[in-house]
Formats: C-alpha cells, sequence, structure tokens
C-alpha cells in the first residue's frame, strides 16, 4: 500500500485493487488537493473541511458513518466517536474509520475529540498503521494524541492536521507533539509504502509531506 498525505485529515491509500480517500476538504481550506481519483472516499463528518467529496474524481462509494463496509475488496469500519470531549454536545459526532487494505489495517481518526473509551479501544484494536489529528482545537492536540497512541499501539503513527504554511486553520503545530512524544529527528518524505512484512516492530512516527497541486 501506498499512503500520501494529501493535506490537513486527507490521505490517498492506494492499494493493488483499489484507492482510498479519507476526508476531501474544500480548496478555500489553503492545500491544493487537485483531482484525485478514488474507489472509495471515507467521511469523518460533515465539514467543508473533511467533507468536500465533489474533489474526488471517478465515481467513488461515499462511507460517511458507523457501520461494517466490503467494497471492493476493501473492509471498512466506521466506528462512533465524538468530535469534542461532552459525548457531542459541542461539536458534534465523529467516525473513525479503521480500513482494511492490502492486508495492513489503517486507522484515521478523523476530527476525534477525545481520548477513546475503553469500549472504543477495543474495536480499534490491531491498528498497523495510525492517522491522528494532533493540532487541537477541534481535535485531539498534542497530548491527546499521545495518550491514544499509548492505548492503541499502532506500529507506524502519522501526525495530521496541524498548523502548516498552507493551511489557514488555526491549530498548533506540530513540534508540540513531535516533544510529547520524544521525537528529536524525523524528516518529512513524500509518500509511504508499507505492506504488512515492513511494519515496524516499535511505534514509529512518520512524516509526510503535503501533496502539491
Amino acid at each position: 500500500m501506498e499512503i500520501t498525505w494529501l493535506g490537513h485529515a486527507s490521505f490517498r491509500l492506494k492499494g493493488r485493487e483499489a484507492t482510498v480517500i479519507t476526508d476531501p476538504y474544500s480548496p478555500t481550506l489553503g492545500y491544493a488537493i487537485g483531482k484525485p481519483a478514488a474507489t472509495i472516499v471515507t467521511v469523518s463528518h460533515q465539514h467543508p473541511g473533511h467533507s468536500y467529496t465533489a474533489a474526488v474524481g471517478g465515481e467513488p462509494h461515499i462511507v460517511d458513518g458507523p457501520g461494517e463496509y466490503e467494497i471492493a475488496g476493501v473492509f471498512i469500519t466506521g466506528i462512533a466517536t465524538y468530535h469534542d470531549t461532552e459525548r457531542g454536545q459541542l461539536r458534534g459526532r465523529n467516525t473513525v474509520f479503521l480500513i482494511e487494505l492490502d492486508e495492513v489495517t489503517v486507522c484515521h481518526l478523523g476530527d476525534l475529540g477525545h481520548v477513546p473509551s475503553a469500549e472504543q479501544t477495543e474495536t480499534m484494536n490491531n491498528v498497523d498503521v495510525l492517522l491522528i489529528p494532533v493540532g487541537g482545537k477541534n481535535s485531539l492536540n498534542a497530548t491527546g494524541a499521545c495518550e491514544t497512541i499509548s492505548l492503541l499501539e499502532p506500529k507506524i503513527v502519522i501526525p495530521m492536521h496541524y498548523k502548516t504554511e498552507a493551511v489557514k486553520a488555526e491549530l498548533d503545530p506540530l513540534d508540540k507533539f513531535l516533544k510529547e512524544m520524544g521525537v528529536k529527528e524525523a524528516a518529512p518524505q513524500p509518500k509511504l509504502s508499507v505492506s504488512k512484512s515492513s511494519l515496524p516492530a516499535q511505534t514509529t512516527v512518520v512524516l509526510l509531506e503535503p501533496r502539491r497541486g
């Protein structure tokens, strides 16, 4: 599987037989998503920064809520969570997606606004790659992200939804998260190729550069 960060909370997961795009955003956000094609699009919640499906080419299947799905050989589990620490009273609901593609399980947390409960953590077990918001404000901050990582114990962690030169939203910079995780040096890379056999033994933070244009 090839993982490319399209910016904010949007990733392209390209497998042998299918491509998944998570949380496509409106061009007003600041990044340039282009017009990527996909087999499946996942939407964690209805907000222009996460649900702009018009940005995706082809005729993708849209998955935008809790449940179990099997599409084009991809297994997806949507888990009901919240966009805040008050059980959705402030900002509503959020769907976390477990995506099984090419024998690798990717967990996309969307705009998760709270540390997962014990029941939710049990549902999110055996995560290989965790795509996690770290910029705070409307989702997990650095501290909450680190606590979530310790609960889920993924093999690879890819931070998302933080302040960059492109994004106009008020978010915390990546530095706070890296400091909390004890990561002193990490060079961003254009994409990540991962297979079940190539997963690291210990939790590893991987930084991706947002795709341009």
